[in-house]
């Protein structure tokens, strides 16, 4: 499993529509091969700050399966002008302890 992990922030004065939007978006990210599971979080410490943590089978699932769609350009059609500045992406793997 790869844990995609993203801090959005989000224009100020936008986070209501952002949210609503993001509900919709989330049918189009669930439906994608290798999508296990995927939340957002509100920070409790800076308005317009979330994070987004999504759960992939394999690193390729997300940036080849996702981001080459067609389901990608309606994701970023619904998603990506409510970013400011644009999201850095970071993928991460379970450290057995």
């Amino acid at each position: 499993m790869i844990l995609e992990a993203a801090i959005l922030q989000v224009k100020s004065g936008t986070e209501t529509e952002f949210e609503e939007t993001f509900r919709r978006a989330s049918a189009i990210i669930s439906s994608m091969k290798g999508y296990i599971s995927h939340e957002l979080q509100r920070c409790m410490e800076a308005e317009g700050k979330y994070l987004l943590l999504v759960q992939w089978e394999t690193l390729g699932d997300h940036t080849i399966g996702f981001r080459q769609s067609p389901q990608y350009q309606e994701w970023k059609e619904l998603l990506h002008h409510f970013y400011d500045p644009f999201p850095t992406v970071e993928h991460f793997e379970k450290v057995t302890l």
